[in-house]
């Protein structure tokens, strides 16, 4: 919950034991980022947090706690990970349809709904065993879950990807901002063009630009549009540089 300040989250967790240090991660305006650091006296007390709070359910949060890992020793273990994102999903989705999608599959120790600024859902599922989420994204990630009519609806021209269920290992704001630059052009910048997808129908040039501007200058915006002038959920972004791109990238 991006209202929880430091002062709530010491009171929350001092529960469990003696705490050194305790810090919500906030944005440079003070704005929390919807996370936040506990650093116990020892390691008795923050398994404790863990088994007590991980997968508590808060107003309508559902809170995930984790033991920390140095940032090198998470990209070492890349392909060892438990934590999922999930999206491409229809609204007709529920947290009890999603546990019964991936509960049969390994021990979910928490999992949540949740939707952005801009209306979209996407989703979190955390196993107990990286072997299990490995298994969710290897038996779920691809399939098509729309039902025949809304695939007869499917517009001429939609990029076929959008409507297929997407469910792989849920990387740090910093980890997607690395694989962004990496994929970016080197050289001389000219502007970096992003693909965008799941937009509205109502989607025009002007309003995806303007929900662009806020990450920096745009030197074109489009929507992909129909014979009848609606937006085929796609379009594209011109950046006048990779930065202000990556930084898109990561917010959006």
């Amino acid at each position: 919950d991006r209202n929880i300040d430091n002062k709530a989250l010491y009171d929350t967790f001092s529960l469990f034991g003696n705490i050194l240090s305790c810090k919500v991660a906030c944005d440079p305006i003070g704005k929390s980022w919807g996370y936040g650091f506990v650093h116990y006296e020892t390691d008795e007390a923050a398994k404790q947090a863990i088994e007590r709070v991980n997968g508590m359910q808060i107003g309508d949060k559902t809170v995930e706690v984790h033991a920390f890992r140095k940032r090198n020793e998470r990209e070492a273990g890349s392909t060892d990970f438990t934590n999922l994102y999930i999206k491409n999903f229809g609204k007709e989705m529920t947290e009890e349809k999603l546990k019964e999608m991936f509960v049969p599959l390994g021990e979910v120790t928490s999992s949540c709904i949740m939707e952005d600024k801009f209306g979209r859902k996407f989703a979190f599922v955390n196993y107990e065993k990286p072997a299990d989420a490995k298994k969710a994204v290897d038996e779920l990630s691809g399939k098509d879950l729309r039902t025949d009519e809304q695939k007869e609806a499917q517009k001429e021209g939609d990029d076929a990807d959008s409507y297929l269920f997407y469910v792989g290992r849920a990387m740090t704001k910093a980890e997607r901002a690395k694989e962004f630059r990496q994929k970016a052009p080197s050289g001389r910048e000219v502007g970096v063009n992003l693909y965008v997808k799941n937009l509205d129908e109502d989607t025009t040039d002007a309003t995806l630009k303007e929900l662009f501007e806020p990450f920096g200058s745009i030197v074109s915006a489009a929507a992909t549009k129909d014979e009848k002038g609606k937006c085929r959920g796609f379009g594209f972004v011109c950046f006048g540089s990779s930065d202000e791109a990556t930084k898109a990238v990561t917010e959006m």
